[in-house]
């Protein structure tokens, strides 16, 4: 009696990839909360806790599932006097990085 071969499985996930119109946001499991005993904001995913620098902070409030990464950069650019093109550039990667760790979604 022979067995039957198993195929090869094929992995069901996929890579999603940020553009500028990206809407991103957080999933229902991942939420930024602050904490006063530390003075700062952090991260809060499943087995996991994430203590997002400042700038990040600031993307991530940003992070409603409406608004483009284009806009968020362009918001960003305004608050922080900087040309939007470089902005946008790290935001894209911010965001990319966070989508890889399965704390932001599209």
């Amino acid at each position: 009696m022979t067995r039957p071969t198993k195929e090869p499985r094929l992995s069901s996930r996929t890579r999603a990839v940020a553009t500028a119109d990206s809407a991103p946001r957080m999933p229902r499991h991942v939420r930024l909360q602050f904490d006063p005993v530390r003075g700062r904001y952090a991260v809060l995913a499943p087995e996991r806790v994430y203590w997002p620098d400042g700038i990040a902070v600031e993307t991530l409030k940003l992070c409603d599932g409406e608004r483009t990464i284009a806009a968020m950069s362009a918001t960003l650019a305004a608050e922080y006097a900087a040309p939007v093109e470089t902005i946008e550039t790290d935001v894209m990667e911010f965001i990319q990085e966070w989508m890889d760790l399965r704390l932001l979604t599209l």
